[in-house]
């Protein structure tokens, strides 16, 4: 019995392995991460680029938009302010509603807010626990000593350094998929940066995954030459939602040079990375700063 439930185990996990991601999966969303992916911060946490002599500070505003088919709309907005400065050091800083559980009901707690330094300079990726009043530090991947990781200045990154520009996909790939249609869009002002777009567009075959008819999932990408970062992201898929992350209030000058630094009545804590990029438990335990 037990032999037979195993074979039968088996069985089901390579159905699913052979059926693959479920369509769409990928496409249509926000850069890797999510909250934070226009400033360039990849899933870790870590910069994926380092871009140096062009410091701003703006309010990030995401909007999700979903229709019902009886014609209810469900619409989410979250916001995170983004600060960078000329060393191509980030600060996010996101603030979340808290919730808890009274007598069987979801109420409203106390707003959290969570902040995140990202720094090239010093090779560290900082994470601010405002309550706490503790910075827990680990290694950025891929740092080589001061002057941080591979940093690009005026869009044109060091050698060997990984890039953080938008995805511009694969022209050879894209061309060779028939469903898949890229267009370049004029340079226009979008929250007062001139920024330049593409449109990509998929299509879903009718038949493909039983639609009666072919589906159509849209994805833009504007992005600023002069801050090197996009200022609006629109993604577009009639199966779930519309979504739009852009850039506001943007301004284009030094921010605090102290944003990018734990306070000074913070304790810091350290932890390495071990092979393959895995976090060690924080050596020595904590060190006052």
């Amino acid at each position: 019995m037990k032999k037979s439930l195993i074979v039968l185990g088996l069985c089901a996990a390579a159905t699913l392995l052979a059926q693959g991601p479920p369509p769409g999966r990928g496409f249509g969303r926000m850069g890797p991460g999510g909250p934070g992916a226009m400033m360039g911060m990849g899933r870790g946490g870590g910069l994926t680029r380092t871009v140096t002599g062009a410091p701003y500070s703006a309010v990030e505003v995401t909007q999700s938009t979903q229709t019902l088919p009886n014609g209810n709309v469900i619409t989410q907005t979250r916001q995170m302010s983004v600060y960078r400065d000329s060393q191509g050091r980030v600060r996010t800083e996101t603030t979340l509603p808290q919730q808890r559980r009274e007598g069987g009901q979801t109420a409203e707690g106390t707003p959290r807010t969570m902040i995140r330094i990202e720094d090239p300079v010093a090779g560290v990726s900082r994470v601010l626990d405002t309550r706490a009043k503790v910075s827990r530090e680990t290694p950025l991947p891929g740092f080589r000593g001061r002057g941080g990781a591979a940093a690009a200045s005026g869009g044109r990154g060091g050698r060997g350094g990984r890039t953080n520009e938008p995805a511009r996909g694969n022209a050879r790939g894209a061309g060779a998929d028939p469903n898949v249609a890229t267009e370049s869009l004029p340079m226009q002002n979008m929250n007062g940066v001139m920024a330049t777009g593409t449109r990509v567009t998929r299509t879903i075959p009718a038949g493909q995954i039983g639609n009666a008819q072919p589906i159509q999932i849209v994805r833009e990408t504007w992005v600023s030459p002069d801050l090197k970062v996009p200022v609006m992201v629109r993604s577009s898929d009639p199966r779930s939602r519309t979504t739009t992350t852009q850039l506001t209030n943007i301004v284009r000058s030094e921010p605090d040079p102290a944003l990018f630094q734990a306070p000074a009545d913070y304790k810091v804590t350290r932890a390495g990375r071990g092979p393959g990029g895995m976090r060690r438990p924080p050596a020595g335990g904590t060190v006052n700063q």
